[in-house]
């Protein structure tokens, strides 16, 4: 299966002088265009010994410090953070043919920032953050359904949701950050921002 791409392309002169400037307006074209989900990123990490795993989470908010992402940090990508905080963050925008690639170290916010999101979740995500011990072992559905109507008994709707101690976020400050966009003839173009010791951000092209 292949897919054509446009002939539109990235050039330098098209980029913004930082990533985060570079990011935010690919991330609006991306929500203009319809996508579904486009803060949707797929989430890489690694153990100890070098092993990746993957999963998609959901990008919450971002600045010139980073991208952030709330999760159980006793969850296996929070166990793999603690043992190597090194991570990849991709963005798969393939509906516009293109994807951002984020490379950098992870670090947790603080728990005035998680709280202030946690805040902000709707009341049943609120009580599944408390449910979910999340990537442990469960012994059935019906057995998730019952710790999540426990708290619903004791949090009903309206009454504040304090944050799991177990819960919060990490912000991913990136060391590089590469922008592909998809071209004719399999020649796409990729723009890779990488971040110098004196905190200023180069620029170069790679081949496809």
């Amino acid at each position: 299966m292949r897919a054509h791409y446009r002939d539109v392309g990235l050039s330098e002169s098209d980029l913004a002088p930082d990533p985060f400037t570079q990011f935010a307006l690919w991330f609006a074209q991306a929500g203009a265009s319809g996508l579904h989900e486009p803060n949707a990123m797929v989430c890489s990490t690694a153990d100890e010994r070098g092993r990746p795993s993957s999963r998609t989470v959901l990008l919450k908010k971002y600045d010139e410090r980073g991208f952030v992402f709330f999760t159980n940090y006793g969850s296996c990508k929070g166990r793999e953070i603690d043992a190597n905080p090194y991570v990849s963050l991709l963005f798969p925008w393939h509906g516009i043919a293109r994807q951002v690639i984020v490379s950098g170290r992870a670090e947790r916010t603080g728990r005035a920032e998680t709280a202030a999101y946690f805040r902000t979740r709707p009341h049943g995500s609120q009580l599944g953050a408390w449910a979910s011990e999340q990537s442990s072992r469960v012994a059935s559905r019906a057995e998730l359904d019952r710790m999540f109507e426990q708290l619903a008994e004791r949090y009903p709707e309206g009454e504040d949701v304090p944050a799991p101690a177990q819960w919060g976020g990490y912000r991913v400050r990136p060391e590089t950050v590469e922008f592909w966009q998809g071209r004719e003839n399999r020649l796409h173009d990729r723009l890779r921002y990488t971040l110098g010791e004196d905190g200023t951000w180069t620029v170069e092209r790679l081949c496809p």
